[in-house]
């Protein structure tokens, strides 16, 4: 698989999300991936969109982003965007997804429910933990194929215009998202094997992105590298690199070299603090400095790790770090930035 296949490289980040239905979101923990990925269904939802939020990891991180309570497992419309755009959010949960595979697919949903007072559907995803992750990403993948006609439909408008999935952390989306290397120690033929194949069949397609919420630091970076790599690897096609919690430069490059190398006027900082009726300038002015030079070499590092970024070929979309609580009115602002940066359906 050449380059072009993986994903884009070297375009814009319109490039990134232009034609593709299934945005599948990961990063490392404490990245902020469910609210980059609340923020990207929103900006996807501009214009008149319908776009399904999902969430695969049962910690009901939209619900508590979005101030609501617990979410059950249905798909519940949660935002509305200017221009009759609308986010409708799903908690989805193996066992739930199963149920609903198999009244849709099989009308079995009795069945299904004995299954699940006997305990059988817990104990089959504890011992093959595949098989939950191809009910997963079968529910996002049933979710893009879904027509307005029903599960059966072939025609006719989709259902959703995009689906975001606020999917996995980075050390476990390789795994996640390869359902069919997974499914093969369970079923080499029958209906588990066929669902896997369909699941694969879009996530392999050209409909589907992976985006990397990462942060201007190593750790994370460095995650998002291995991440794009193993993703690719597995050919699957990348898309953005999402850069989380950035902060507004506060001094011009001659500042910070000027803070890097020390050479911050002390004296000129004391007079100042002086004149402004401070007590102890002195003593201020040093600690001023100490923090002025702090902020610069922290500012260096965060260049030299978006400079990294950057090299991978991956798009970069900035997200502005949030002052104050992480709200609707906060997400709509976040979804903008991504706006002006080119990202829409």
């Amino acid at each position: 698989m050449n380059e072009r296949e993986h994903g884009p490289r070297g375009g814009g980040p319109g490039e990134a999300f232009a034609g593709a239905r299934l945005h599948i979101v990961t990063g490392k923990g404490g990245t902020g991936k469910t609210t980059a990925a609340t923020a990207l269904a929103l900006a996807l939802a501009a214009d008149g969109g319908r776009v399904l939020l999902l969430e695969v990891e049962g910690r009901q991180g939209v619900a508590s982003l979005l101030g609501s309570g617990p979410l059950p497992y249905e798909e519940r419309r949660m935002l509305s965007v200017p221009g009759g755009g609308s986010v409708s959010v799903l908690a989805a949960d193996a066992e739930a997804a199963l149920l609903e595979y198999l009244e849709l697919f099989y009308g079995m949903r009795r069945a299904g429910q004995a299954l699940t007072k006997m305990g059988a559907v817990d104990f089959a995803t504890t011992i093959a933990p595949g098989l939950r992750d191809v009910l997963l990403t079968g529910k996002a993948t049933e979710a893009v194929r879904r027509r307005e006609g029903g599960p059966r439909a072939t025609d006719g408008p989709h259902h959703y215009d995009a689906v975001v999935m606020d999917a996995p952390p980075t050390g476990r989306i390789g795994r996640f998202l390869n359902v069919n290397s997974e499914v093969a120690g369970l079923a080499r033929t029958g209906p588990i094997r066929s669902h896997a194949d369909r699941v694969m069949s879009v996530i392999r397609s050209e409909l589907t992105r992976v985006h990397f919420v990462t942060l201007l630091e190593e750790m994370p970076a460095q995650e998002t590298r291995d991440g794009i790599a193993e993703i690719e690897a597995l050919g699957l096609r990348t898309g953005a690199v999402l850069v989380n919690m950035v902060g507004p430069p506060l001094l011009d490059e001659a500042d910070v070299a000027e803070a890097v190398a020390g050479d911050l006027d002390e004296v000129a900082l004391a007079d100042g603090l002086k004149s402004a009726g401070l007590a102890d300038p002195e003593r201020l002015s040093a600690d001023l400095a100490g923090e002025v030079r702090a902020y610069a070499l922290r500012h260096r590092l965060e260049e030299r790790v978006r400079t990294g970024l950057a090299d991978l070929g991956n798009p970069l979309v900035e997200l502005p770090r949030a002052e104050g609580r992480m709200d609707r009115s906060a997400l709509t602002v976040l979804a903008d930035r991504l706006a002006e940066q080119g990202v829409r359906r």
